[in-house]
């Protein structure tokens, strides 16, 4: 299991320790790629949106590697719909969770005003 926090101007590196952690958990080739993009995106929305820092804590269960990164931010807008299409065109942000949708396994979202926690996972192999 992996247990670490993190802010800004420090995700080059925790995405190196994930990628690290990841590989050695069985994730390899795409997947693997996959894998680290969802975290990126992830632990790059808690920096911006959540408050400047989070924790990220990865573990293997079941054939798959979870990842759950954790902030404290003002939780997501009201009206957020965790299901909805890409965003319109390539330029600007709103791609992170969608992304991630499309990337893993699963994802659940939980959110209020005192942070969001975002769990998803890959399957091994």
């Amino acid at each position: 299991m992996l247990r670490v926090s993190f802010a800004r101007g420090r995700i080059t590196f925790l995405r190196r320790t994930v990628a690290e952690h990841a590989a050695y958990e069985g994730l390899s080739g795409r997947r693997l790629e996959d894998f680290v993009l969802a975290v990126n995106e992830i632990t790059t929305n808690a920096v911006v949106h959540g408050g400047g820092h989070g924790r990220l804590r990865l573990w293997s269960h079941a054939g798959l590697l979870w990842c759950e990164v954790a902030d404290e931010g003002p939780g997501l807008p009201p009206g957020w719909i965790g299901d909805r299409p890409p965003p319109a065109g390539l330029s600007g942000g709103g791609r992170g969770l969608w992304l991630t949708r499309m990337l893993c396994d699963h994802i659940t979202i939980v959110s209020g005003p005192g942070g969001t926690v975002v769990t998803f996972a890959a399957t091994r192999g």
